[in-house]
């Protein structure tokens, strides 16, 4: 047998080598891992990078559950991918809009029956103040059919293949604004609202935390209309730059959101929870490296603004 003889030098290096490798161990395992998770309220939540679509978290991410107004993701989308799509078509608002709203207890963006607003005008309406009557009267707009039984049916079958077009297998429609079991998974919700968020409209629309313009009224005169973000992460977190809140009782408090920071953008959902901005705020704090989420304090809404 040979045995290796350390010179004193040797021997001296590899003792401490060893010493440090003791003890840097568990500190290059801590980094290597990185910072904890979050602890989300959320039954449902998922962040993924923006632009590759990698996932940085997820809790039963992919298991189905109810979407509440977040399915209003989908109603613009389809809207917005309409080829040839004119943002400035009128479209006149009919009591049945604001009759529906009544029926389901729905949001609402309060459009005054005879007034003419345009599709741009829909879009703020349905995705600010998240009103069931505006999503109403984008999919009796943009459905196909002899009245709006049949429009809105096919606005809704529209949805759905916009969502086999987008592989979301798990998603299904079954209204136009999420008042009934729509549902998907909140993977499938980002992967949703990274398609929508490719259109410059969209964008624009969903990180303003206020619309404010005017509208032809049925008496001949001039409207004003005013509607507030419900989503009150905007203002609120550095870089959000939207997207959608949804409530209902099945579904609980919901939230899809995206902000950026530094070029970087990440997209989130939280489905289900008991604290949507604090869990969304805790998860863009693990995706950028930050910790604004301690002492973040939410942006109000005005008296008499929608709540969702």
């Amino acid at each position: 047998m040979i045995s290796r003889v350390l010179t004193p030098r040797k021997a001296a290096v590899a003792t401490v080598a060893a010493g440090a490798l003791l003890a840097l161990t568990p500190l290059t395992a801590q980094a290597a891992a990185g910072p904890a998770a979050p602890a989300a309220a959320a039954k449902g939540a998922t962040l993924v990078d923006g632009t590759s679509g990698e996932t940085l978290f997820g809790k039963d991410a992919d298991t189905v559950r109810p979407m509440a107004s977040t399915a209003k993701i989908m109603t613009a989308a389809v809207v917005l991918d309409t080829k040839g799509v004119n943002l400035d078509q009128q479209v006149v608002v009919e009591q049945k809009y604001r009759d529906y709203v009544t029926a389901h207890s729905a949001s609402t963006a309060d459009l005054q029956t005879g007034d003419k607003l345009t599709v741009r005008q829909l879009l703020y309406a349905s995705l600010l103040p998240s009103g069931a009557d505006a999503a109403y009267a984008l999919a009796d707009t943009f459905g196909t059919g002899a009245d709006s039984t049949a429009r809105t049916a096919s606005f809704i079958q529209k949805m759905n293949a916009k969502a086999d077009e987008l592989q979301l297998d798990k998603t299904e429609f079954e209204s136009f604004d999420g008042v009934k079991a729509d549902r998907s998974t909140p993977m499938e919700l980002a992967r949703l609202a990274q398609h929508a968020m490719q259109n410059d409209t969209f964008r624009t629309v969903v990180k303003s935390t206020q619309y404010k313009g005017d509208a032809p009224a049925a008496n001949g005169r001039i409207r004003t209309y005013t509607w507030h973000n419900t989503n009150q992460l905007l203002g609120s977190y550095d870089g959000v730059i939207g997207i959608k809140t949804g409530t209902t009782t099945p579904a609980g408090d919901c939230l899809v959101f995206a902000a950026t920071r530094d070029g970087k953008t990440l997209v989130g959902t939280v489905l289900n929870s008991t604290d949507r901005y604090g869990d969304a705020a805790k998860l863009l704090d693990y995706g950028f490296g930050t910790d604004a989420a301690e002492n973040m304090k939410l942006r109000k809404l005005p008296a008499g603004a929608q709540q969702d």
